[in-house]
């Protein structure tokens, strides 16, 4: 059916676009939000991607990777968005699928730092960050979304976790030495 519908709308019928949009809709607009943590900047992005989707329609060669060619749309949309508002972003860390930490209190705690530390990541870290773990996808699939070589995920996902680790770090250091000049 999707396929079909992929198919149709490639050859400019509207209505079969619409069907396939709005059923890509929700996925592309969470990982908007997760890069550009905005509920305005992401519904742009995913507005500015799905015009280019339109205008672009006929570009798809293979209906079987048009999911792809919608998520390299709006990471390319994201980070437009991203430069236009000159402002770095941040993102908001989906729950973790299978966490079962029994102290809720340590599990928000690690959450707050993990996330303090995601804030402080360049859009491009994020990014690939969002696409490898949130959306899952393998490091080809994720070359493939980004428009990069499969090399350069792999490296750009590398230095994001450094970085991020680095991050977390140096909010935990932050709040040490908060916590040791109110005593």
């Amino acid at each position: 059916m999707q396929r079909d519908l992929i198919l149709r709308a490639r050859d400019g019928d509207h209505e079969a676009f619409t069907a396939v949009v709005t059923e890509a809709y929700d996925p592309l607009y969470r990982t908007a939000r997760l890069i550009l943590r905005s509920d305005e900047s992401a519904a742009d992005a995913v507005q500015d991607a799905l015009v280019s989707a339109w205008l672009h329609i006929r570009a798809v060669r293979d209906p079987d990777r048009f999911d792809a060619w919608l998520y390299r749309l709006v990471v390319h949309a994201c980070y437009r968005e991203a430069r236009r508002n000159r402002r770095l972003v941040e993102i908001r860390l989906a729950p973790l699928a299978g966490a079962t930490e029994l102290d809720p209190t340590r599990r928000t705690a690690d959450r707050d730092q993990l996330e303090r530390g995601f804030s402080r990541l360049s859009p491009e870290h994020r990014t690939v960050l969002v696409v490898h773990f949130y959306l899952g996808l393998t490091d080809v699939q994720a070359a493939t979304v980004l428009g990069v070589p499969v090399g350069t995920v792999k490296s750009r996902l590398s230095r994001a976790l450094r970085a991020l680790r680095a991050a977390v770090e140096a909010v935990e250091r932050a709040s040490v030495l908060a916590g040791e000049s109110a005593t």
